[in-house]
């Protein structure tokens, strides 16, 4: 009964310790969280500039036409996925991946991936994907930025200026609370349809802009576009990493405080039982102590 006991004790103890980092882990993500969606929030007031700039310039030059549906040769087709590094996270990289081998499926070209997250890369690498290479997610919105420089380096490795491809980025985009949706996105070549969207962009003030450097400016707001573009994937991505795991972490409390429960219960539910036995063992020594005296008596 005391080795069952004690047991019991051990367990209660490592559940309660385990619970303890579960919580912790519950306050670092939704900390987080708060961080990613800061970070997406104070890109748009700069993203706003960068689209005042660009419709300035797509105004000047006519945006070029749609390309054909089908294409006459192959192109260079690179795409990056976000994923995470870290597990307990419930099917996040699963959905990003099934999501992003089923959109580039229907792309013709010459592919290459970029995967960021050794789960995500993982799963890719089952599906068969061509990868080009495997880069660490950030775990700060500090990090974000150099990956951000890193992905523009590979990438433009592939995509040199004047040849003609296409770039894309898939990522989980956050919903309400913990939920969150895979996307993706064109980056490059610029959608014509955008184009012309931009170009319709009534200028804030009355003061008109003038283009000053041509091909040259066009050049770096589309470099900051592009920016922009793959910090707010990662910044979403991570905000829904550390949702997905705030939402892993409220399951395993809930189960561990299940389990505390049953185990507080078994453990006062045996303890008590051996009080009875003692009790019943005491009584039982009593009465029959008693008994040897009254018929001691009776004897004589």
């Amino acid at each position: 009964m005391s080795d069952t006991v004690d047991g019991l004790r051990r367990k209660i103890s490592s559940a309660g310790d385990l619970q303890s980092v579960v919580r912790t882990m519950k306050a670092l993500a939704a900390s987080s969280i708060g961080q990613y969606e800061k970070s997406v929030r104070a890109l748009i007031d700069y993203y706003r500039t960068v689209e005042l700039g660009l419709s300035v310039c797509f105004r000047e030059a006519e945006p070029a036409p749609e390309e054909p549906q089908a294409p006459r040769q192959a192109r260079a087709v690179g795409a990056i996925v976000f994923g995470s590094d870290q597990g307990l996270v419930g099917q996040f990289n699963d959905v990003v991946a099934d999501y992003a081998i089923e959109a580039l499926a229907a792309l013709p070209g010459t592919l290459q991936v970029w995967a960021v997250g050794e789960r995500v890369h993982a799963r890719l690498a089952d599906a068969g994907l061509p990868l080009a290479g495997l880069l660490t997610v950030p775990n700060s919105v500090q990090g974000i930025t150099p990956l951000v420089a890193q992905l523009r380096i590979e990438t433009d490795k592939l995509l040199p200026q004047g040849e003609r491809g296409s770039l894309w980025v898939f990522h989980n985009q956050p919903l309400s609370g913990s939920l969150y949706q895979p996307v993706g996105q064109r980056l490059l070549p610029l959608d014509a349809q955008w184009q012309r969207g931009l170009a319709k962009l009534r200028w804030p003030t009355g003061n008109l802009p003038e283009v000053m450097g041509g091909a040259a400016t066009l050049k770096a707001l589309i470099g900051e576009y592009l920016f922009i573009s793959l910090f707010r994937a990662c910044a979403e991505s991570l905000a829904s990493e550390n949702a997905s795991r705030l939402a892993a972490m409220q399951r395993a409390d809930k189960n561990i405080s299940d389990l505390l429960q049953h185990l507080d219960g078994a453990f006062h539910q045996l303890r008590q039982s051996g009080i009875d036995e003692e009790l019943f063992d005491v009584i039982s020594g009593f009465e029959a102590l008693g008994g040897s005296r009254q018929h001691r008596k009776e004897s004589k």
